[in-house]
């Protein structure tokens, strides 16, 4: 039996409810639906600002599910635009947020900030890694030799450690942070194939960083971290492993896909 599709939360019901095309000639062009969560996720993404993971949090969803809604909304809108069918914004699998009176009404900023920290306060105890080079963030992962290892509790760093791979690839790399405890990761460039692995292994992903490794942590810590949540790097997905090395991974060609 498949798995219930998950309710998506939303804070705020549309004003109106229909949009048609005012020239008469374009009457009985067609209608379009608009399923309250994505005008939920149109709202809080592109009138609010919100990030991708905001918005997945504030509608208590996955992120993948965000990215499908958003896409979908999208289209949407832009057939309507394009070929002046009239939009209509109801139904969905969709339940309201129990603060609708208040903040939500507005932008749920101040509700997501509170879910942040719930989130954020529940993961006060945790192990980051670091694909580590003298101090700095090493931009190819699957090339990485050292991991500077992050002990953290109550949200502070208690002990750090620097641990070499010993020639670990890049199927193995996973594996080998599994062993210390590693639920949380900073790199620069990481093709699919690692972030897959690293998913099965349940350890989450920042990547796209460079700088300073121990600056990088404490900003993770403060949720400061700037971080490319689509970060890709090709070479790693390709068998000429040695020329990530020269390309400057993580930099213009590969931590900006």
């Amino acid at each position: 039996m498949p798995r219930p599709c998950k309710r998506r939360r939303i804070c705020t019901e549309p004003l109106c409810t229909r949009f048609a095309p005012c020239e008469k000639d374009m009457n009985g062009g067609g209608i379009v639906t608009m399923a309250l969560d994505e005008f939920e996720c149109i709202r809080l993404m592109d009138l609010e600002g919100l990030t991708q993971e905001q918005c997945a949090m504030q509608m208590d969803v996955a992120r993948t599910t965000v990215q499908a809604i958003y896409s979908s909304a999208r289209k949407k809108l832009a057939e309507c635009l394009v070929s002046g069918k009239e939009l209509r914004i109801g139904g969905g699998n969709y339940t309201l947020c129990g603060q609708q009176k208040s903040c939500c009404q507005k932008h749920c900023m101040g509700t997501f900030e509170n879910l942040s920290q719930e989130k954020e306060g529940a993961r006060k105890d945790m192990k980051i890694g670091v694909t580590y080079e003298n101090g700095q963030i090493f931009q190819h992962f699957g090339h990485t030799e050292q991991f500077k290892i992050y002990e953290v509790q109550d949200n502070k760093i208690v002990s750090s450690q620097v641990v070499d791979t010993n020639g670990s690839g890049h199927g193995a790399l996973a594996g080998f942070l599994k062993e210390y405890q590693v639920d949380t990761l900073i790199c620069g460039g990481i093709g699919g194939g690692a972030q897959n692995a690293l998913a099965s292994a349940g350890i989450k992903l920042y990547g796209g960083v460079s700088g300073d490794a121990d600056a990088a942590v404490e900003a993770l810590l403060k949720n400061e971290l700037a971080y490319n949540p689509n970060v890709h790097c090709d070479h790693h997905d390709s068998q000429s492993h040695g020329n990530c090395g020269s390309h400057g991974c993580g930099e213009h060609h590969c931590g900006s896909h």
